[in-house]
């Protein structure tokens, strides 16, 4: 059963349910050990420049992808939309060229 603080809310067990101050204690405490000991990890600039690329083709590789796609997509079918426009113009203009000299008889 969980216990109780005393503003009378409902604490879970273990670390979890430790106050945040102790928490950051005992975490603390963790690192040093793993620096003395040897087997703490340290992040080089190359290591951490290829951990943030990974990290945004992640999160954002994939929509700035779909943007880019779809923008792409949207700039030809504008360009096909304009191509159709003026082919119909040019021939309205040649139908109404021939419509506007009317020929007498």
């Amino acid at each position: 059963m969980a216990s109780t603080n005393e503003k009378g809310e409902s604490r879970g067990r273990g670390f979890a349910g430790m106050d945040p101050e102790r928490q950051r204690q005992i975490s603390s405490q963790g690192g040093k050990a793993a620096h003395q000991k040897g087997t703490a990890h340290e992040f080089d600039s190359n290591e951490a420049r290829e951990a943030g690329r990974k990290g945004g083709m992640v999160s954002g590789g994939r929509r700035r992808a779909r943007e880019q796609a779809a923008q792409q997509n949207r700039g030809e079918a504008s360009s096909e939309r304009e191509t159709s426009e003026e082919r119909e113009s040019e021939s309205e203009s040649t139908d109404t060229s021939s419509d506007a000299s009317p020929t007498a008889v």
